[in-house]
């Protein structure tokens, strides 16, 4: 029984990451993420083809995405009463819609990138520690505009605190999918890397995006 409740939780967690909403909203707005900008449909790739409004709407609805299948794998695996067992069920489900959202079949397997889904993960098993981390990764990006490393800030410090945290439970599955959203996200990221060490990373500014939507509003009020 414990087996199929596992295999429910991967296929139910694999398949709501085959949701793609970077997508859905670009094609809502008779536009094709893939086809601009990076290519990518992610968060970040929204904010610099489309703005603020509609990047911070995919970011809010990827994190949802990612933590939905991580709070069922939480209860559905024993809640606060079996502690290690929900912890286990909630990186399952956590893991298995990162796995969907970077490597969907209903999108051939090119999807996005995978950090607001883990960022959604992370949130349900440590909230404060990820509303640092973010808080720390929008202050980088602001300044130094590269979404790709404020990207690697939050996902190696939340690995490193949860691995801190979850040591004394000495549970072995648990570390080794908590690795491999780590392992995971990063290997996404190949191509930022390589541009990062050529120097052609792609940018984000936010400062440009708050001073375009400030003078869209003045011009709609002259």
């Amino acid at each position: 029984m414990e087996v199929l409740k596992y295999i429910l939780l991967i296929i139910f967690s694999y398949l709501v990451g085959n949701i793609n909403f970077a997508l859905i909203i670009s094609k809502h707005n008779k536009s094709d993420i893939t086809k601009k900008g990076s290519g990518n449909p992610g968060t970040i790739n929204m904010l610099r083809s489309y703005g603020g409004k509609l990047g911070g709407l995919t970011l809010i609805l990827d994190m949802i995405k990612g933590a939905t299948p991580a709070i069922i794998g939480f209860f559905a695996f024993g809640g606060y009463a079996n502690l290690q067992m929900a912890i286990l069920g909630l990186y399952i489900g956590g893991f298995s819609v990162i796995v969907g959202h970077i490597y969907p079949i209903m999108l051939k397997f090119k999807g996005g990138k995978g950090i607001a889904c883990s960022l959604g993960v992370f949130l349900i098993a440590n909230p404060l520690a990820t509303l640092i981390f973010f808080i720390v990764a929008v202050i980088y990006l602001w300044f130094f505009e590269y979404g790709s490393i404020s990207s690697f800030i939050m996902i190696t410090a939340l690995t490193i605190i949860e691995g801190i945290k979850l040591a004394p439970y000495n549970n072995l599955p648990i570390m080794a999918i908590l690795f491999g959203i780590f392992f995971l996200t990063w290997f996404a990221h190949r191509q930022n890397i390589f541009r990062l060490l050529i120097g052609k990373e792609n940018r984000v500014s936010l400062k440009s995006m708050l001073k375009k939507r400030a003078n869209l509003k003045q011009n709609k009020q002259n």
